[in-house]
């Protein structure tokens, strides 16, 4: 039978892993290997994807993935029971010292770098192992952390507190260096072009025989490396431990129990990280085949296909700058990329073929396969030998227990229904808009107090409206706004902070993939509430260029927080206070079905084809750090005062003095000769027909292509500081089919740079600022249409 026939609650033995490609080798990567005992823990809501059990951990994998998985069923796996005794944390030997099992093995590979010298590290992990937050406690960094794959989605630098030398690269979470993703070539391109002097290697210590397996491939690059096996504290809370003395004499390298997010154990990091670097101390294994080698023994033969391999390319990989063992392990795997950067002769290659028959032929396995099966046996092997295996975690009971409800079959989706609307009606209704009323009447009696003593000091009309009417208004309109932004970010990171999100990328993955899109998308698109920019960047975490582009499509259509002055300043004016949160969420949902059925317009024309498979493990639910959430807060809230400041400052100077002054530059004594009236003009005849064709209005949308903010500071500016008058400009339907323009049209300034950059060209960014606007129109007209035929 195959993998997809199994029931729920059932077990099983993979025999042979079928398909082909990247997706069949990113399967035996993350330990769907034959021979692997397999357990069917639950399925999503909708049937599809589910989630499985092997080797200790868990991961989901959708059913067409999993009927390319042969196996045979077996009797349910009968849970080992664990004892209730304590164990106590085991020494491990300090800087230069020697374990109870021995000093690691060390092989020294060049000059000691000097005392001051520049030294550099790479953080390299599995995705979800609080590598970000190890980041932040080696360089007092601040970056953001969340729990679920793909924080990272961009390289981070920072300095290594105490070491003003030393430089750390935070790379992006993978499970192997197989090139399957964007972040997974990223990471390896920088361990292979950059050569930095150390890796520190993060391991969750919960889960690790999953991430040993990167740590194997990270060895193999020669680099000299320290292990740090992270989350400590809840392996030895659920009652077990590390033999850390015996893991450092096996591995060859230095091993430092951590917390990342209590702090302990870094500084000792940190010193063994810096004692390996500076004295040039590389692993001391990199070979991992077994001691049996026997021609019976498939081990055997892989052990004999890479030895002979690493002979055979010794020449081109020292010639191509490629780690001899490392280049030898992915070209026997049949690594397209390391192949051709060895370029090796058609003689060379016939060998290597033959060499790799010969094993195939020996071992029963194929090349891929063979490789995968004999890391995996070498890490049981390491755990038995050196993990003391805890109770199931008490994280674990409490997220089985939660996901009962959360990801039920028929509570999930009303669950995720009745969060969303929660966070939208406390920030839009409540607790958001409570807050943004206190602020904007804080704004407006600064205003009013610097106006009088403007007045009061005899300035000039000119100066004084200026400042009041022209800087003052249009910036203190866009802070009053503030509270409500901060909000929304409140409740999105700690949905993030909890492991929420990666559940409802679980859930919603077959309904996306009826509009042609991962589950994996929906993480990048529901951050778009926020910022389209780090949504548009967080596309890298997905391992198709196809999913990656639709994607980055899609984000404009989620409302980002922006957006939310403009929301707040025309529904306070235009609707009954009962009614905002209603018109917000129909804003929302607005934007989401228009993304929906771009995205089959999409899928049917230019993005033809699947989506990728959706392979991914599920963190367990955490209590929201106040740090984590605070810091979010803050950064969003800086974020959005430096661009009030900034962007928004510059938007209303060039306002207020094209509102101002006429042809030849001299002042006007109505607005409606000024310079912005003629420039807004030429452009009102385009908004007439949704019903809002005053050229202030025109004017506002055009300076919203800088920041989406400026609409309403422009408008306020236009308006002399009086938003009372925006009932001259609109009634409550043609403000409400200007807030679904304003909800469509294209992104800011920053957001299609963002696109420029990812996509890789300029027509891209260009595309999809004109396919917004015209999609904003059309959209705008017809709700407008529809409104005017039933009377609005």
């Amino acid at each position: 039978m195959t993998l997809d026939e199994l029931k729920t609650g059932k077990c099983g033995r993979i025999i042979s892993v079928h398909g082909e490609g990247e997706l069949r080798h990113h399967l035996l990567d993350m330990g769907l290997t034959p021979g692997t005992e397999v357990a069917l823990r639950k399925r999503a809501p909708m049937g599809d994807p589910v989630q499985l059990e092997l080797r200790g951990y868990e991961l989901t994998l959708r059913l067409a993935e999993a009927a390319k998985i042969e196996i045979v069923e077996t009797e349910n796996v009968r849970e080992e029971p664990r004892g209730s005794e304590r164990h106590q944390p085991i020494a491990h030997p300090g800087v230069g010292e020697l374990g109870k099992a021995g000093d690691y093995r060390r092989n020294k590979i060049g000059d000691t770098i000097p005392r001051g010298e520049p030294v550099s590290f790479a953080l390299a992990g599995n995705q979800n192992c609080g590598k970000t937050t190890l980041f932040n406690q080696l360089t007092g960094s601040n970056q953001h952390v969340g729990n679920f794959p793909g924080v990272t989605v961009d390289k981070k630098q920072g300095t290594i507190r105490r070491h003003p030398e030393a430089v750390v690269t935070d790379l992006p979470g993978i499970y192997s260096l197989s090139p399957y993703s964007n972040e997974e070539i990223v990471t390896r391109d920088f361990l292979l072009n950059e050569k930095p002097s150390g890796i520190i290697n993060i391991v969750d210590a919960s889960n690790i025989e999953r991430n040993l397996y990167l740590t194997m491939q990270l060895m193999e690059l020669g680099i000299p490396m320290v292990l740090a096996l992270n989350m400590m504290d809840e392996v030895r809370a659920n009652g077990g431990s590390v033999r850390i003395n015996e893991l450092e004499e096996i591995l060859g390298i230095p091993v430092v129990p951590i917390s990342a997010v209590k702090n302990e154990g870094i500084d000792e990091l940190i010193d063994h990280a810096m004692h390996v670097a500076r004295h040039r101390e590389a692993p001391g294994r990199i070979d991992f085949c077994t001691d049996n080698q026997s021609p019976q023994d498939p081990v055997g033969s892989v052990h004999r296909c890479i030895h002979a391999t690493v002979h055979l390319i010794e020449p081109y990989a020292k010639k191509a700058d490629l780690p001899v063992r490392f280049a030898a392990t992915k070209i026997v795997e049949k690594d397209r990329l390391i192949e051709e950067r060895l370029a090796l002769p058609e003689g060379e290659k016939k060998v290597l073929n033959e060499l790799v028959s010969v094993m195939e032929k020996e071992g029963g396995l194929d090349r891929e396969a063979a490789l995968a099966n004999m890391r995996f046996n070498f890490i049981e092997k390491l755990c038995d030998k050196t993990v003391v295996k805890p109770a199931e975690s008490r994280e674990h009971k409490r997220s089985v227990a939660i996901d009962r409800i959360l990801t039920g079959k028929y509570t999930a989706i009303p669950c995720f229904i009745g969060i969303m609307a929660f966070v939208f009606v406390m920030t839009f209704n409540y607790l958001g808009a409570w807050l943004s009323d206190w602020m904007t009447m804080g704004v407006d009696w600064v205003i009013a107090l610097i106006g009088k003593g403007l007045t009061a000091a005899g300035v000039s009309p000119v100066l004084h409206s200026l400042v009041v009417d022209g800087i003052l208004s249009g910036i203190g309109s866009v802070i009053g706004f503030l509270p409500t932004i901060v909000t929304l970010f409140f409740f999105l990171s700690i949905l993030e902070d909890t492991g929420y999100m990666a559940r409802v990328a679980f859930v919603m993955d077959k309904l996306l993939r009826k509009i042609g899109l991962s589950g994996r998308s929906f993480v990048p698109m529901l951050v778009g509430f926020g910022c389209s920019v780090p949504a548009i960047m967080a596309t890298r975490t997905l391992s198709s260029e196809r999913d990656r582009k639709m994607t980055i499509l899609l984000t404009p259509f989620m409302s980002c927080s922006a957006k939310l002055p403009i929301y707040g300043l025309l529904t306070s004016a235009f609707f009954p206070k009962q009614w905002r949160g209603v018109v917000m969420i129909s804003l929302y949902f607005a934007g989401i079905i228009c993304g929906i059925l771009y995205a089959l317009v999409l899928k049917k024309t230019k993005f033809k084809g699947e989506p990728v498979p959706f392979v991914m493990e599920l963190p367990n639910y955490r209590l929201p750090s106040a740090k984590s959430v605070g810091q979010l807060i803050w950064e969003k809230a800086k974020g959005f005062i430096q661009k009030a400041f900034t962007i928004i400052f510059a938007a209303t100077l060039i306002v207020w003095f094209l509102e101002n002054f006429g042809a030849g530059l001299r002042l006007v004594s109505s607005t409606d000769q000024s310079l912005l009236a003629m420039i807004g003009s030429v452009v009102a005849p385009i908004f007439a027909p949704l019903g809002f064709g005053d050229w202030r209005v025109s004017t506002a949308l055009i300076t919203g292509f800088m920041a989406k903010e400026s609409v309403v500071s422009t408008l306020t500016v236009l308006l002399g500081g009086k938003t009372a008058l925006l009932t001259t400009l609109f009634t409550p339907f043609t403000a409400y089919v200007f807030l679904i323009f304003t909800l469509l049209y294209t992104p800011c300034v920053a957001a299609i740079a963002t696109v420029r950059r990812e996509m890789g060209t300029v027509r891209a960014a260009v595309g999809i600022a004109f396919l917004q606007c015209a999609t904003a129109w059309v959209v705008a007209f017809l709700v407008h249409t529809v409104g005017m035929l039933l009377g609005f």
